[in-house]
């Protein structure tokens, strides 16, 4: 063969084995042709143009090019032979090792071409029409557009959630994706999925890019995810022997040279452009995230984002790999000015357990939609099917999709892992025993198995009263429900075949619950009627709105009682939420607590706890500590913004001239006598692992932190504030304390009369229904207030535990359950009728709880 100006002299094997990565780069991007020999065998490393027909890989061995690098003699003599090898980078053909003899009857005959010709590949390749010193353009031709059209899947990575991935078909080669989302909606929980399934599941190199978390949170975000531990508890370091063991096997199983992270300071698009190339098998890239705020520490933030986008957008395309970014904005303008091939938007709905992702694509518009289920604290999202487009191609119907079903499968096996595995009790064994079954069916694929044990397990489960009153109480309960609705017979038909598909089917409901079963505290209406805005009439036992109105009008700092309706929509109003109030509704990590039927004096029928207590904790009753009006006593000094709150930011410190709601690190406690300080807060963080708080909490952490039990303080990451004032419903503590002292020994009709109408005021402040009326809306007042029982709550239980009683349970703002020599109280506690003063009751362990009015 004759050497052109495009094909340097020969090398030897071992010389062109050493430099493979850079002889290919020049044959793509130069049509560089180098010869190479190994004592007689001669082999040309050529580029595409040379031999079109290698573009299509399943035509010829194909070798990604660190393999080809272990194996390069053998492929040089194979070539040599007349037998083509295609090399790789990742699944991209890029250059092919070819017989250094033309006349092999290896080639086809398109690379006998007249010279002047274009190749069957579409390369312009004759010498006299292009310069010497640049590189032909590369004409693709219909023939290869149908080749990767219908040479089948494509097999690119996923997110690893079947309805998103049908919405998306998938993360395409040589484009760049964007998840965009406003802060605290979790898109970077889907960058990390897409990551986790690439490189755990697929066994495939990625590129995480990290401008924000760091590579200690990605490490707990996957554990977090992999095992269902939740990620507050793991930022804290706290792991079980289950996480560990898992943590320990993802390192065994050479998951840290798969997920190559890089969070390096002044992260650029150019330094993650730089790195790319030299990763071995790259098959996914994912940047997270750009952040939408301009930050003098973050390059990957505020207007340089749309030159970065650019730089992400021609990496992707040079190096043929899906790159997925993440920007923390839904910004029309800004998403337009980043121009990313594909948008994937997600959307927070009305319910809470629902996020609508929307996918669009340049130059089409929508091209597919689905919903997913926020697990925020697990840092993960969980399938929720896909949500329809309106179009006549989208079947619709009842029952579980195959894939749906799928995914309800492997949600109720993971739910099931902390009882499995003995980490948490609570459950009967017979239930136990069945979910041990389904997991290890799961794991088999023994669709077969699953049929056959889907009865029992629903069986064992409707046996059950109630699930445990706990986080994984709640979770294993909501991973059944899909199996326990009521279907019809075409629905049960059509479940069926999901099973066979590989998906469980749904089976009649449990019976012998209904709507009275469920406790009074799971109600998530606010308890309001039409009617209840309005004044008490004349001569009322205690005019409860009235006083309220009147203590606001009142206050000299002007306060806004009602937010307009227009501005409910947007921040702070829409980041305030009922978790916010802190509740504890903990029980000591060594008692069994079951929620049991119970029926009330008035017949109604609810749920109650039955709390087993170990023998460890010696001779004992349980004793009932029952605050007395926890929220009016709150009012007495609730620190709050009168006025409107401001977006003030980051924060150095909290200014206790301030009050509002502040987004914070979850600090760590170690402590298991005591649940942690923030309560229920923990149990929903953000992406980030942070949560939203008012002051009442701001001002106990500093507290903790000043009395030594706490470290440090967390960081302040984002606040919205007003100017702080703790008296704005004081008169209304005053009015609602001498009304108890006069009525509570009257008791009767008087005296429930002025406990409903108390409760509808303070409930009004922040109305759920919109069609509900009220002289109040504002969330900010109802949460601060709720929060500050929880912390009074929680401060007097921490204060009999340091004097050495032992906390056996804390639930919402007003029970404590003490476990103490029989008729012995903590001293801690005041004992009466009073504001600040408790009631107090003595039973057995394994005795039903009484509470409130039962």
């Amino acid at each position: 063969m004759s050497q052109s100006s495009q094909e340097e002299g020969p090398i030897n094997a071992t010389t062109a084995r050493n430099n493979l990565y850079s002889l290919v780069k020049l044959a793509e991007e130069q049509g560089r042709t180098t010869v190479i020999t190994k004592h007689k065998v001669r082999a040309l490393l050529a580029p595409l143009d040379r031999f079109p027909a290698a573009r299509k890989t399943d035509a010829f061995p194909a070798y990604v090019l660190s393999a080809a690098q272990k194996d390069f003699g053998d492929l040089l003599a194979l070539a040599a032979k007349g037998q083509p090898q295609v090399l790789l980078r990742n699944t991209t053909p890029v250059a092919v090792l070819l017989p250094a003899d033309p006349a092999s009857s290896a080639l086809s005959s398109d690379t006998a071409a007249h010279p002047g010709a274009a190749t069957a590949g579409g390369a312009v390749n004759s010498d006299g029409n292009q310069d010497r010193g640049s590189t032909p353009r590369r004409l693709a031709t219909l023939g290869d557009a149908m080749a990767a059209l219908t040479g089948g899947p494509v097999g690119g990575p996923t997110f690893g959630l079947p309805g998103l991935d049908t919405a998306t078909g998938g993360l395409q080669a040589g484009r760049l994706t964007l998840v965009a989302a406003p802060p605290s909606v979790g898109g970077s929980l889907l960058g990390l999925a897409a990551a986790r399934k690439t490189a755990l599941v697929d066994r495939r190199t990625v590129l995480y890019a990290a401008s924000g978390p760091n590579r200690d949170d990605i490490f707990r975000r996957i554990l977090s995810a992999e095992t269902g531990g939740e990620y507050p508890r793991l930022k804290q370091g706290r792991l079980t022997e289950h996480e560990q063991e898992v943590a320990h096997q993802l390192v065994r199983a050479g998951v840290g040279d798969l997920l190559l992270i890089d969070d390096g300071t002044d992260l650029k698009a150019e330094d993650i452009a730089d790195t790319a190339p030299h990763m071995d098998g790259l098959a996914l890239v994912v940047v997270d995230r750009l952040q939408a705020a301009h930050s003098a520490r973050l390059p990957l933030s505020g207007d340089r984002l749309p030159d970065a986008s650019q730089v992400l957008a021609t990496l992707a395309r040079d190096l043929q790999v899906p790159v997925l970014a993440v920007v923390d904005s839904d910004d029309p303008t800004l998403l337009g000015l980043l121009d990313a091939d594909v948008m994937v938007m997600l959307t927070a709905t009305a319910d809470p357990s629902k996020v609508q992702v929307t996918v669009t694509e340049r130059d089409f518009g929508t091209i597919g939609s689905a919903y997913l289920q926020p697990d925020l604290i697990h840092a993960r999202f969980l399938d929720a099917g896909a949500a329809p487009l309106g179009r006549a191609d989208s079947p619709e119907g009842p029952g579980l999709s195959a894939a749906a079903g799928a995914t309800a499968a492997l949600e109720l096996a993971e739910a099931a892992l902390p009882y499995t595995s003995g980490g948490h009790q609570g459950i009967p064994a017979a239930l136990t025993h069945e979910l041990a079954a389904w997991r290890t069916a799961l794991a088999n694929g023994d669709q077969d198995a699953l049929k056959e044990i889907l009865p029992s397990l629903l069986q064992a489960a409707a046996a059950v009263p109630e699930m445990p009153d706990t986080h994984e109480g709640h979770r294993l309960a909501a991973a059944l429900r899909p199996f326990t609705t009521p279907v019809s017979a075409d629905t049960a038909g059509r479940a069926h075949q999901a099973v066979a598909a590989g998906a469980p089917a749904h089976a009649p409901a449990v019976s012998g619950q209904g709507q009275d079963d469920v406790a009074e505290d799971e109600n998530s209406e606010d308890g309001l009627a039409p009617g209840d805005e309005e004044d008490e009439p004349e001569g009322h036992v205690f005019p409860a709105l009235k006083i309220l109105k009147d203590a606001v009008g009142r206050s000299k700092m002007h306060p806004i009682p009602v937010i307009r309706t227009e501005a409910r929509d947007s921040a702070p109003w829409t980041l305030i939420s009922e978790h916010m109030d802190g509740e504890p509704r903990w029980v000591h990590p060594d008692v069994t607590a079951t929620r049991v039927p119970h029926i009330r004096a008035n017949g109604k029928r609810v749920r109650r706890d039955q709390l087993d207590v170990p023998d460890s904790f010696g001779e004992g009753v349980l004793c009932l500590i029952d605050r007395n009006g926890s929220f009016p006593s709150a009012c007495s000094a609730v620190p709050l913004a009168p006025n409107k709150l401001l977006h003030t930011g980051p924060l150095d410190a909290y200014d206790k001239a301030g009050a509002g709601i502040y987004l914070i690190d979850i600090p760590e406690w170690n402590r298991t006598d005591m649940p942690h300080p923030l309560g229920r807060i923990i149990d929903r963080p953000d992406e980030d692992g942070r949560v939203w708080v008012t002051t009442p909490h701001i001002k106990q952490l500093v507290k903790l932190v000043r009395e030594d039990h706490l470290a440090a303080m967390p960081g302040i990451h984002d606040s919205w504030t007003g100017k702080a004032n703790e008296s704005l419903f004081k008169p209304f503590y005053e009015a609602t304390r001498k009304a108890r002292t006069e009525l509570v020994q009257a008791g009767g009709e008087p005296y429930k009369a002025y406990k409903t109408r108390l409760s509808i005021a303070l409930r009004l402040l922040w109305p759920k229904r919109a069609e509900q009326r009220s002289p109040f809306w504002r969330p900010d007042w109802r949460m601060s207030m709720v929060a500050e029982a929880s912390v009074r709550h929680w401060t007097v239980a921490f204060k009999a535990v340091q004097e050495g009683h032992t906390l056996v349970a804390l639930r919402n703002v007003d029970q404590a359950i003490f476990w103490t020599p029989p008729g012995t109280p903590p001293s801690t506690y005041r004992i009466g009728t009073g504001f600040g003063e408790v009631k107090r009751k003595f039973v057995q362990s394994g005795e039903t709880i009484i509470e409130g009015d039962d």
